[in-house]
Parts: structure tokens; C-alpha cells; sequence
């Protein structure tokens, strides 16, 4: 059984996770949410289980960076990352955001290739991984994985590109209002009068994922803020729903 705790000196500060019995559950919870295994029976599940090694990561630390040649697969059981590609000059742009229950590193999986970005942990986070070549073995048992791996990778396929679309044809204050879309559909909770609450970002964070530089950011945030279209309320940030309406004024 590999499902046991196990320390990785190429991954930095790791610690080890000990429950080994919750671990099982939340494994088991959490894989009939990653596309490759939702068809899978639960006897199946429960047989996969044993595959997964457990590791932690603290907020800050990365779990791998661009161009290394580990190949696991990462399914987050507790906690959140952000995928990000760095710059010659070393500016950040982050390309997504995944928090428990997603997954990452299928790239590599699947093709045995260097990884295309970096993954930092933005909490304290525990993931469940699996080794490609467990991987390959579950393929050979269980076709229709690599069938429902692929459904996933053209949906990303599809996000990348219209993430594209947004950098190449849109505006900062459009791309920012997208990216507020988005953060209410992910996390945000609706409030009574039809705005949404979400966590706080810096001015930073936001230019990281819009692809803008911090200064346009804090231009049109103060726009937007004058325009009580977004409310600054201590550690969170009140969405109107007047904001996307906007968005579909422009666009």
C-alpha cells in the first residue's frame, strides 16, 4: 500500500500528513470529482486509493516549477494553488487558480514531458499524487480514463483560448471585469440585494491574472470603486451586479 506517509527531498519543505485513515476518505471523496476517474465503480475507487502517496505543502512554497520533469498527478485535498508561467524579467502571470477538489500536472501525465508552469501553494495544502507510472497502470486496467482525462484537457484547452481571446481583443477594464465574473462564479456568495462577496485581492494579485501592469489595475479599480461598482469591505470585496452588466454594454 502506498497510500502512507512519504517525504520527497526533490519538493523542498514538504511535511508528511499522518491520518492515514482520513486520508483515505478524503481521497476517496475527491476523486470521483477528477474527470479521469468519475466513471470509475466504487469498488474501482476504493482500489486506487492505495495509490496515492500524501503531501503538504505551507502557502508560499512551490510544489513544482516550470520545466521540472516530475510527472504525478495532483488532486487537492485541502488548501489551493496558483499555476503561474514567469518571465525572463520575472514578472508573474498566474493562469489559474484551483482550489480542493481540483487537480493539475495532467500535462506532464500524460506526455512524460517537462511541466509548462510553476504550481505555488497559496495556503497550507494538502494533496493526494499519484506517480505516472500508477497512472499508466490504472489506464491499462481501466480504458475509458484516458477517454474522460481528454474530455478535461480539451475544456481547459477551450479556457486557455479564451483566456487568450480576452489578452489579444480586450481591454484591462474588460479582462478585470471577466476576471470578477469568474471569481463569483468560483467562490463568491450572493447577497440579498443580487451583488456577490468575494475574498480581497491585492492590486497585484489582480494584475497577475489579468495580464496588466499593477498601475492600470489601480486606475481602473479606483474607477470602478468611485463607481460603487466594486466595494472595499476590510478583507473582501463587494461585486455589484451592475458591473457585469457593464461588461455586456462593451461587449
Amino acid at each position: 500500500m502506498s497510500l502512507s506517509p512519504d517525504h520527497d527531498p526533490r519538493q523542498g519543505t514538504q511535511e508528511c500528513y499522518n491520518d492515514l485513515e482520513g486520508n483515505k476518505r478524503l481521497v476517496g471523496k475527491f476523486l470521483k470529482r477528477v474527470p479521469a476517474f468519475r466513471s470509475l465503480s466504487d469498488k474501482r475507487i476504493n482500489q486506487l486509493i492505495n495509490d496515492f502517496t500524501i503531501h503538504t505543502f505551507h502557502a508560499g512554497e512551490t510544489v513544482f516549477y516550470q520545466t521540472d520533469n516530475s510527472t504525478d498527478l495532483y488532486i487537492i485535498l485541502e488548501g489551493g494553488v496558483k499555476v503561474t508561467l514567469l518571465s525572463e524579467e520575472g514578472e508573474e502571470f498566474v493562469l489559474a487558480d484551483l482550489h480542493q477538489g481540483d487537480f493539475f500536472g495532467e500535462m506532464s501525465l500524460i506526455d512524460g514531458k517537462p511541466r509548462s508552469a510553476s504550481v505555488i501553494a497559496d495556503e497550507d495544502s494538502t494533496f493526494a499524487v499519484l506517480e505516472r507510472k500508477r497512472f499508466l497502470e490504472a489506464i491499462k486496467h481501466d480504458p475509458e480514463i484516458a477517454i474522460d482525462l481528454l474530455k478535461s484537457l480539451v475544456e481547459r484547452l477551450r479556457n486557455a483560448t479564451e483566456r487568450e481571446e480576452s489578452l489579444a481583443f480586450l481591454a484591462v477594464q474588460q479582462r478585470l471585469v471577466r476576471l470578477f465574473m469568474k471569481l463569483a462564479k468560483d467562490e463568491g456568495m450572493k447577497t440579498a440585494e443580487g451583488s456577490y462577496v468575494v475574498k480581497k485581492r491585492t492590486h497585484k494579485e489582480i494584475a497577475e491574472r489579468v495580464g496588466a501592469s499593477r498601475e492600470s489595475i489601480s486606475k481602473v479599480m479606483k474607477r470602478l470603486i468611485s463607481n460603487k461598482r466594486i466595494i472595499e469591505d476590510g478583507d473582501r470585496f463587494l461585486i455589484s451586479r451592475d458591473l457585469f452588466e457593464d461588461l455586456d454594454v462593451q461587449g
